[in-house]
């Protein structure tokens, strides 16, 4: 009895958790042959995208169907690094692997052979990948080898934020790592996160601001009623009445966003005496020094008598009071 033709039904489910890409493997297990994989190739049900994987059209690939293919053509294998990560960049696919593998490059993926691939990777993933808190400290690590404080923490506020993770979960994987650049700068980062300063603006301010010029320690996320809605204050200096909000303009930058902080502001005011100040991204990382000292002007006039410090950025023209 002749054989029934093969085709791409029988992978129909595969192929559409998959995104429409499949590998040789998968149709070969699904009871297809090469002879049938050339035939689909030639009647162009199926087009080549690395040796042995394959996608079901003839367009141009989705970042998806990318990683799926890059995924499957080291198969086992499972995104890494900042591939992994919420958002990923879209230039290079970050591919990871056992580390006893011997493996041919492909254009624009980059292979990291991973210590500990099998208890890492999450193969069940759609695509595959190597568990968020992995890939952070991965991608945290190498901005920290640049040198790059502001960027390293972005990704930990990033990932933190979006309640994909959290502080704990990361310093808990990190115990478990033997080797990690940066180790002693991630771990103090993740414990600002973990108190309360959960955005690169609010860490720039905590560390460049209030620390390094000696600043009484504010009060993290505070929470409000003064609107009538639930609110909460980036910085609240109680004992004075002064609340700090940090403003990432670039992020709402609407007219309505202006009035809904500048209500927020003079309600703090009218019901609770509370005197807010907003401080910006270009305050914070382009003039620390002389905002810390007017922020310092403003505690002492509502009280604070502690003493305000220079920094070793401080400019010797900058006279700060105390």
């Amino acid at each position: 009895m002749a054989r029934r033709a093969w085709h791409l039904g029988h992978v129909e489910h595969l192929a559409a958790v998959q995104d429409g890409v499949v590998a040789r493997r998968q149709i070969l297990a699904a009871g297809g042959t090469d002879g049938e994989i050339t035939r689909l190739l030639r009647r162009r049900e199926l087009t080549q995208v690395y040796r042995g994987v394959y996608v079901n059209h003839t367009g141009r690939l989705t970042w998806t169907q990318r990683e799926w293919a890059g995924v499957l053509a080291y198969w086992p294998a499972a995104l890494a690094h900042a591939s992994a990560l919420p958002d990923p960049p879209t230039a290079v696919l970050h591919v990871a692997v056992a580390p006893w593998r011997n493996l041919r490059p492909l254009p624009r993926i980059v292979i990291h052979r991973t210590p500990d691939f099998e208890s890492r990777a999450e193969l069940h993933r759609s695509p595959p990948a190597i568990r968020l808190e992995h890939a952070m400290i991965d991608v945290i690590a190498d901005e920290l080898g640049r040198g790059d404080v502001q960027a390293a923490f972005a990704v930990l506020a990033q990932g933190c934020s979006a309640r994909r993770t959290s502080p704990e979960r990361i310093l808990r994987t990190l115990a478990g790592r033997r080797r990690v650049a940066g180790r002693g700068i991630l771990e103090a980062m993740l414990g600002d996160l973990r108190d309360g300063a959960c955005s690169v603006l609010e860490q720039g301010y905590l560390h460049r601001i209030e620390r390094a010029h000696g600043l009484p320690a504010g009060e993290r996320q505070t929470h409000s009623t003064a609107t009538g809605q639930s609110t909460y204050q980036d910085v609240r200096y109680r004992e004075q009445g002064v609340v700090v909000e940090l403003d990432g303009r670039a992020f709402h930058d609407s007219p309505r966003d202006r009035d809904r902080d500048a209500l927020r502001d003079l309600a703090e005011l009218s019901r609770s005496g509370l005197v807010t100040t907003r401080v910006t991204y270009g305050l914070v990382y382009g003039d620390a020094c002389r905002t810390a000292r007017l922020i310092g002007d403003l505690l002492r006039q509502r009280g604070w008598r502690g003493r305000l410090h220079t920094c070793p950025k401080c400019p010797p023209g900058l006279a700060l009071t105390g």
